[in-house]
């Protein structure tokens, strides 16, 4: 259980660095700066524990969906960037694709 939690943390670590991305205005921001290497640093070394156990393939697909719909709720709800019906519909989908992966799955570890 603890690798689950592990991936969490890579999970909202990524996401916190990626958002202060845009908030570092292509690195000219100082602390915004600070925060996304730490962030990616963070993010990449619970994510190499991770894979000690949790398989590749399943950790990335679970990082890369759960990163993607996270990102794109912090550009909404912290930048006022608009999700459209498309882009609802399309992040509903990503996460219904690691539920299916992380539940059924054999290859997951449950």
């Amino acid at each position: 259980m603890k690798n689950w939690l592990f991936l969490g943390v890579a999970i909202a670590s990524e996401v916190v660095a990626t958002s202060s991305m845009k908030a570092s205005a292509g690195f000219t921001k100082f602390w915004p700066s600070v925060v996304v290497i730490l962030g990616y640093v963070i993010a990449f070394y619970f994510l190499s524990l991770t894979l000690k156990v949790i398989p590749v393939g399943i950790a990335y697909a679970t990082w890369a969906g759960l990163g993607i719909v996270l990102i794109s709720v912090a550009g909404w709800l912290v930048f006022g960037q608009k999700l459209d019906f498309a882009s609802i519909i399309g992040m509903a989908l990503i996460i219904a694709g690691v539920v299916v992966i992380n539940v059924f799955s054999k290859v997951s570890v449950h």
